[in-house]
């Protein structure tokens, strides 16, 4: 008598766990709002004027959500704390000109890769740099957390040479007022330095070949999904082209043409 009455209690209990859990699956997968962590100091993918953030990453993560029938809203944080903010949901997806990397996706999914970038170095005009085989030794500047440090340290940089700051501008001010010898950096951005700035210039060959995709948290399901389909549906609009237009000048050294899953181009490390 007294298992019946307990088995009598306990299935609607179960019952409603069961509804319960089944309702937050729905909701996360028809989720029509989401929150999109950004720094703003890696031009031009990302960067903010007079309280307006905008770049290459903003147009774009609101162009897949508005194709995805999605409204975006950006939270600016640190690059350092994207990952973080993802991990602890505080964020639905990120865009940083995040590298796509083995260590990164245990922590969070990513989106198909949506830009081809790699490391270069980044000297002023004078120097008697040549490429990255002439750094040991010299001061190099770079953000913090990024892959740059990764690929320094294992590439025989000694860590005290490295200078690592919050944003990238204060690596470039480093380099510019003496306090650093060269910054390494992804391509793009230093490209985009050295055509406001002639005093400097790139040297060697590219350092890496390596992927960018939209950091998307683990607790938002189905999100990465959904990324997939907007990268996919503007691309085919010519919108994915019109930003290279907007931001590269048109070239599309960056672009990626096909579809490059994460696990097939996440950096080993």
């Amino acid at each position: 008598m007294k298992n019946k009455s307990l088995c009598a209690i306990a299935a609607p209990l179960i019952a409603g766990l069961a509804l319960s859990m089944n309702v937050t699956a729905v909701s996360a997968a028809e989720k029509t709002s989401i929150v999109v962590g950004a720094d703003t100091t890696f031009p031009p993918f990302e960067t903010e004027v007079n309280g307006k953030v905008t770049g290459f990453d903003i147009d774009m993560i609101r162009a897949i959500a508005k194709a995805e029938g999605l409204t975006v809203t950006i939270k600016t944080l640190p690059f350092s704390g994207l990952i973080p903010s993802l991990q602890a949901g505080s964020i639905d997806a990120a865009v940083a000109g995040i590298t796509i990397k083995t260590s990164r996706m245990q922590s969070v999914d990513f989106s198909d890769a949506y830009y081809k970038s790699g490391l270069s170095v980044l000297v002023k005009d004078d120097s008697k740099i040549t490429g990255f085989g002439d750094l040991k030794g010299h001061v190099v500047a770079t953000k913090k957390a990024t892959s740059s440090v990764d690929y320094m340290t294992s590439h025989g940089i000694d860590p005290q040479y490295i200078k690592q700051f919050q944003d990238i501008d204060s690596a470039y001010q480093a380099l510019e007022t003496n306090g650093a010898d060269a910054v390494i950096f992804d391509n793009p951005v230093n490209v985009n330095f050295k055509t406001q700035h002639p005093n400097v210039k790139t040297v060697g060959a590219l350092l890496t070949g390596e992927y960018y995709g939209i950091a998307v948290s683990k607790k938002a399901s189905g999100l990465d999904a959904k990324m997939n389909d907007g990268l996919a549906k503007i691309k085919k609009s010519g919108e994915y082209h019109q930003l290279f237009v907007k931001y590269f000048g048109g070239d599309m050294s960056g672009a990626v043409d096909g579809v490059e899953k994460p696990a097939d181009v996440a950096v080993k490390d």
